[in-house]
């Protein structure tokens, strides 16, 4: 039992360089997996929802933002949805500010096998379909 070793997050960094001496070509999956988010904010909120074994839909709540005022692309295996809100309510005295309505980036890793399928914006919700693309070698076939 004295060639157990208990790793840590503050060990990350160290693991990290012992893998990458034993792995060839693996570099871009692990840079990938540990990099760290842009941003750490929890704004704006957000569902991600498994629809079945090949679909996911991932849901932000933008109220008060209106379609023109956010975008959603793709780049590098990330998806990133930013919202740019001007801030048109500085004339105005708030007894009670609850919407956030600044601007954001936020950013997910996708896997090599996902796909963006559609981006809907309807009343104040950001709705992005998710799609797994699956090989045709993966898919079932029958022959009888």
């Amino acid at each position: 039992m004295g060639n157990l070793a208990r790793y840590g997050a503050s060990d990350l960094p160290a693991l990290l360089d012992r893998i990458n001496k034993h792995s060839i070509g693996m570099d871009q999956y692990f840079d990938r997996l540990f990099q760290l988010q842009e941003t750490s904010s929890n704004y704006p909120p957000y569902n991600l929802i498994q629809v079945s074994s090949t679909e996911s839909l991932l849901e932000l709540a933008l109220a008060g933002f209106k379609p023109k005022d956010v975008k959603v692309y793709t780049e590098d295996g990330k998806l990133f949805v930013e919202g740019q809100k001007d801030d048109d309510s500085t004339s105005l005295e708030f007894v009670h500010r609850g919407l956030a309505g600044r601007s954001f980036t936020r950013a997910w890793s996708l896997s090599d096998q996902t796909e963006v399928r559609s981006v809907e914006f309807e009343n104040g919700l950001l709705t992005i379909k998710l799609g797994k693309v699956i090989p045709e070698a993966h898919k079932r076939r029958e022959w009888f």
